[in-house]
């Protein structure tokens, strides 16, 4: 072993403050070894311990009816569905491993999703992602894109689980800091969760799965830096993934959770095995002794420090109640996977590492997590100057557009706007079976729970460019976009996870968004009744060049869960008949603000957030439930990216129909076919449901407005004809493919 010295310089590079090295000191009543040190610096950074967050996340409305363990409380957050089922479901990031490494970076982040699921004793069946990257015409866009898909869809498929749902966004504040956000989805019968927890003195102490190796050391701390121009020479923090090592344990996992035999399961994601033993061990309120020189190993002459941090993908740590151990052998030998003993509980609080016989670390599991000794921050914040600035534009400054015909054919072509299919035609959407959504498109990914009446409806959702123009408002936004959708497709929303991409904490302006954010999330989450289960902070999300800082735009991605009761009655988003009418529930309002519109067609960056009423919002959730309910509507399709005009397209393309629009001359054109404000949604009604469905309107005394019909495939704006459907789809599927292969 090497004996590293404990100085200033290595405190500070391992991350940890002049005042934490302080406490780390009272802790233990003597100086750290390295070892130890190194266990602080991964277990004490915002990524493992969220000590800038959790003040503010602990805001955030946290229980429901239907949550069966509350946030942070498990792995993931699991909501019961009624019928003996629960649905466990998570979302994370992999931000800095992916931009990096893109491949590995995107491909452990899925595996590392898919073992927060199925260590709670859940078999995963969807999965989805949210991405972000900067402009699509750069060389380096083109690389991290092709890498990051490529390494979703070569995990996912190879695993098995199919992509239901997911966004893509470009903008340049992503450039060299991508996101990738993954989210996990699984069911289990009710009851027979696997806590994520150890007790019980004597109890053996297994890890199993793939052998332990260098890949991901102080990965933890990585993810809660900066990144910079040499982060590619951090290489060593990003883990390598194996999928089909995965599904072998996955299996093996399922089986071992019906034995009995399982005190608790967690995975090894980030920190490793001093995670999973500290967190365990705190929560069960007991010790463990570990002997590293019983772990696998895959490299010769590793350092304890080493084994302890490494984020070796596909491994677990069990603990077995004792006289159980030959029944957890013949599985994992079946499944021909490594499962050793490496320790055992102990009574007390204290971790003991041992190598050779050795002691190399003990530290209390208590002083590692919250609530024990991880440290807990408030930061400065501060309004930032663009946000009044923002508040400034006026729509009258911005020129109307004459040429309207080559205002849609640009923003057919806008890459935020257009087909993803270059993206999604790389997952398998299809494998299981269980995904209802690929053939007949609705906003949300719905999934058949077979062997019940009932499917689940899941989305992502964020729009950054709201939360950057105004972060109580654009968080808000999200939430309701996702229940929006959830609603369009027939279901009713239940809880939430969320994936928080924020920039540096230590600068206030960034502090301040989150603030923002925290609030409107929980506003929002209240009024549409998803409470918020768990999910994760990604600070750090900006990049240091030279002496220029570019933070990214704040990103609270929302993954939201929804249930349909009656499967029966999912709502699809394409147009059905020719003659059908076209319904607009909601108001157009003259608004462009913050729309990709004024960013493509005008290049205007500066404008707030666009009109957003939260209990307007929620009448028109309600109002689209009791039409989906009582057959009244043919297709449901929210207004979002794009205005109504991009609604319309994407309902025509399905089924190659079109449509005859007349506009409202109360409001302006670009507006009112561009403009982004909430709280719409389109529906078509068929001719012999017309007068009911006007009826209902009124009684219940919700705006709506008649739009126009549904034609064979011709595109029909004010009696002038804009072409047609067929040619319109090209150019939309093809936009991506042809940046892509430039």
């Amino acid at each position: 072993m090497k004996k590293i010295e404990v100085t200033p310089e290595v405190v500070a590079k391992l991350g940890i403050l002049p005042e934490e090295f302080a406490k780390i000191k009272e802790i233990l009543g003597r100086e750290p070894n390295y070892t130890e040190l190194s266990i602080y610096s991964v277990m004490w950074s915002e990524h493992a311990s969220y000590k800038n967050s959790i003040r503010l996340l602990k805001t955030l409305p946290r229980k429901g009816a239907q949550l069966l363990v509350e946030a942070g409380e498990e792995n993931a957050g699991l909501v019961d569905l009624g019928d003996g089922l629960a649905c466990a479901f998570k979302i994370e990031s992999h931000n800095h491993p992916s931009a990096v490494e893109p491949y590995q970076g995107a491909a452990t982040g899925v595996g590392g999703i898919n073992r927060d699921i199925f260590t709670m004793g859940a078999r995963p069946i969807a999965q989805l992602n949210s991405l972000r990257f900067g402009k699509i015409e750069t060389d380096k866009t083109k690389w991290l894109l092709k890498g990051i898909v490529k390494g979703i869809g070569n995990y996912g498929n190879a695993f098995g689980i199919p992509v239901v749902a997911g966004e893509v966004y470009f903008d340049e504040c992503y450039s060299a800091n991508p996101l990738v956000n993954a989210m996990s989805v699984g069911i289990l019968k009710k009851g027979e969760m696997i806590s994520a927890i150890s007790k019980g003195v004597g109890n053996p102490v297994y890890i199993v799965g793939s052998s332990t190796g260098k890949d991901g050391i102080h990965g933890a701390t990585f993810a809660s830096a900066d990144l910079h121009e040499n982060s590619a020479d951090d290489i060593p923090s990003v883990q390598v993934g194996d999928p089909f090592q995965e599904k072998l344990l996955l299996e093996a996992s399922l089986e071992l959770a019906k034995t009995g035999a399982i005190v608790g399961m967690q995975d090894m994601g980030a920190a490793g095995i001093i995670c999973s033993t500290s967190e365990m061990s705190a929560k069960g309120e007991h010790g463990m002794k570990i002997y590293l020189d019983k772990v696998p190993l895959r490299q010769q002459n590793m350092e304890p420090f080493e084994i302890l941090l490494s984020e070796s993908q596909e491994r677990m740590l069990v603990v077995v109640h004792k006289g159980q151990e030959k029944i957890v052998e013949q599985i994992f030998d079946k499944w021909d996977l490594h499962c050793e003993i490496i320790g055992e509980v102990t009574a007390g609080n204290d971790l003991e590492f041992y190598l050779n016989n050795e002691i190399v670390a003990k530290v209390p599991a208590s002083t590692l997590v919250l609530g024990g000794g991880a440290p807990v921050y408030t930061r400065e914040s501060k309004e930032p100057a663009y946000y009044k600035e923002y508040k400034k534009f006026n729509i009258d400054s911005v020129p109307e557009p004459t040429n309207i015909n080559e205002v849609c054919w640009t923003m057919l072509k806008s890459p935020n706007i257009a087909s993803k299919k270059w993206v999604a035609e790389q997952y398998d959407t299809m494998v299981g079976t269980n995904n209802m959504s690929t053939n007949f498109p609705s906003d949300a990914g719905i999934v058949n729970l077979k062997g019940t009446n009932k499917a689940l409806a899941l989305t992502v959702d964020c729009n950054s460019r709201y939360v950057h123009a105004d972060p109580e408002i654009g968080t808000a936004i999200a939430v309701a976009e996702a229940a929006r959708n959830i609603v369009c497709s027939g279901g009713t929303p239940l809880a939430i996870t969320n994936c928080l991409n924020f920039g540096n904490p230590y600068n206030p302006e960034v502090y301040w968004q989150f603030e923002g954010a925290i609030k409107g999330m929980g506003k929002a989450c209240e009024k549409f009744k998803t409470p918020v289960t768990g999910g994760n902070v990604s600070f750090y999300n900006q990049t240091s060049i030279g002496k220029t800082i570019e933070p990214i735009y704040p990103t609270p991605t929302i993954g939201m869960l929804g249930l349909l009761e009656d499967k029966n009655h999912q709502m699809t988003l394409a147009f059905k008949n020719k003659g059908d009418m076209i319904f607009l529930l909601g108001e157009s309002k003259n608004d462009i603000s913050s729309s990709e519109y004024l960013k493509t067609v005008h290049n205007i960056t500066k404008s707030p957030a666009p009109w957003f009423d939260m209990e307007f919002e929620y009448k028109l959730h309600e109002t689209v439930k009791v039409l989906i309910k009582r057959n009244m509507i043919y297709s449901a399709h929210d207004v979002s990216e794009g205005g109504l005009f991009i609604t319309l397209m994407e309902s025509s393309f399905p089924k190659g129909l079109g449509f005859d629009l007349t506009t409202d001359a109360e409001v302006r054109l670009d507006s009112f076919l561009f403009g982004e404000s909430q709280g719409r949604i389109v529906v078509t009604v068929t001719p012999h449901r017309e007068t009911a469905f006007i009826d209902h309107m009124l009684d219940h005394n919700f705006p709506f407005s008649a739009l126009g019909h549904v034609t064979k495939g011709e595109i029909r704006i004010d009696d002038v004809s804009f072409g047609f459907v067929g040619d319109a789809k090209k150019v939309y599927d093809s936009v991506l493919d042809n940046y892509m292969h430039e």
